[in-house]
């Protein structure tokens, strides 16, 4: 039986994410890496500029914010 398969990505393997609940710094990274797409996806926003102009960008501070609570979540999950 083969692994399940998800938009053509492999899902996290579960020592990695052992790694990462156990506080390993290049494990987070790697959950953080998986989820980097979805993170920007989510943090998407339109702006436009002063001729009205609509322009799609990355709201960093939702960004940042969101890294910090998947870190979190991480770290302190039981």
């Amino acid at each position: 039986m083969s692994s399940p398969i998800y938009k053509g990505r492999e899902p996290l393997p579960l020592t990695v994410i052992h790694a990462a609940k156990a506080g390993n710094g290049e494990a987070i990274e790697q959950v953080l890496w998986y989820y980097r797409s979805y993170i920007n996806k989510l943090c998407t926003r339109m702006l436009y500029d002063e001729t009205g102009c609509p322009h799609r960008c990355v709201d960093e501070y939702m960004k940042r914010r969101l890294e910090a609570k998947l870190t979190q979540a991480i770290i302190f999950m039981n």
